[in-house]
């Protein structure tokens, strides 16, 4: 079976967002072997400088690139990414199964977004449009277009 990872950073507090996101992995798991990983923020002062914010971003990546499945495609969201519809989504994802991948991985950042030495090592990048969404309400989006992408691949009616 097909393994996706997804890795966040932090960790959901509201109710809302929980039942959501547990919702959508139970939903995926019919599909895939689903992991999350939730990863502590750095934290930073106040109102921090560039270099405090490199530093930090430096700091989660350790992290980050540790919990990358080896030999896993990996995908970044960030805002410079492409922009994919779901079918198109939904395909990328069934070329990199046909690629012989067993496993993808997805990363969604911090609030001061990634690393360049993560982004760097990402096979694609990947916008989930020019809206700013909050973080917490970005991993439901992405569970949800993971779902979606699986449904369609299956030619679920879930899509329509």
């Amino acid at each position: 079976m097909f393994n996706i990872t997804l890795i966040v950073m932090g960790k959901l507090k509201e109710k809302f967002y929980l039942s959501a996101a547990e919702e959508y992995a139970k939903r995926l798991k019919g599909y895939c072997e689903f992991h999350l990983y939730e990863l502590p923020e750095y934290r930073l002062p106040e109102d921090p400088s560039p270099a405090e914010i490199a530093a930090g971003l430096e700091k989660e990546a350790e992290s980050i690139l540790a919990k990358i499945p080896r030999g896993a495609w990996f995908c970044v969201f960030t805002p410079e990414g492409k922009t994919l519809s779901s079918e198109a989504f939904a395909q990328k994802l069934k070329d990199v199964k046909l690629s012989g991948k067993s496993s993808a991985c997805f990363l969604i950042g911090s609030s001061f977004g990634i690393s360049p030495k993560v982004k760097e090592k990402a096979d694609f990048k990947l916008s989930m449009g020019p809206m700013t969404f909050p973080h917490h309400l970005a991993r439901i989006m992405v569970m949800e277009q993971l779902y979606r992408a699986e449904a369609i691949q299956s030619g679920s009616k879930y899509h329509k």
